[in-house]
């Protein structure tokens, strides 16, 4: 297996969506760079800029999965969960690297809390893997990132939208519902995890027994 794995890492690297993840991490720097271009940022703008980089990284991410060769790489004696779990292995660097130059550039004197601000990019990055891996199992496409992306857009925007003043998500640092709406991001992360999971696993797919002739 680890044979396998190591002749596996170099294509899997080739294969992987390098223009969408650089694009994505760009936006990213750039959003989390307009505070310090502010004359007098404020807290509020900030945790929406980070937030707004998080879904764009988000974004990037939705498209870590898709294979043109998916139909072709299925008969390789390698699982699914290893082939999707070697490409998030390769690009879990990238995207931690992203995400802490992106706290790095924002002001330390508008940052909001990190750890609660990194649970909710948290969140976001694993409802994307989420969706990816949900796509690959219940569909045959091969590439479902921007239909992934797409979905994961409308959720963003819709959610603050929807969402009853009791269960929401996107508040202030200031809001006396920071705590608790923070409670909720950690339950969605753990949601969406548990999604990733269970897609992760190849589709059984069950075969029809051919008519006896008699």
């Amino acid at each position: 297996m680890r044979v396998l794995i190591r002749q596996l890492t170099l294509p899997v690297w080739r294969t992987l969506p390098w223009r969408a993840l650089l694009a994505s991490g760009v936006m990213a720097l750039l959003l989390a760079a307009i505070p310090r271009m502010a004359d007098d940022p404020s807290t509020w703008l900030t945790v929406n800029l980070l937030r707004t980089a998080a879904l764009v990284l988000a974004l990037g991410l939705a498209f870590v999965l898709d294979d043109p060769a998916r139909h072709t790489t299925a008969a390789v004696p390698v699982r699914r969960p290893v082939r999707s779990g070697l490409r998030l292995a390769l690009v879990a660097p990238v995207l931690a690297s992203w995400w802490t130059a992106v706290l790095l550039l924002v002001p330390s004197s508008v940052r909001p809390p990190v750890a609660d601000i990194t649970l909710e990019a948290g969140a976001a990055f694993a409802l994307a893997l989420a969706g990816a891996t949900a796509a690959i199992r219940l569909t045959d496409q091969a590439e479902p990132g921007q239909t992934v992306a797409a979905g994961l857009l409308v959720l963003a925007i819709l959610t603050p939208l929807l969402l009853p003043e009791s269960w929401a998500l996107f508040v202030a640092v200031e809001d006396k519902r920071w705590a608790a709406a923070h409670e909720r991001w950690a339950v969605l992360l753990v949601g969406a995890a548990v999604v990733w999971g269970l897609c992760m696993p190849e589709r059984i797919k069950h075969r029809s027994a051919s008519p006896v002739l008699r």
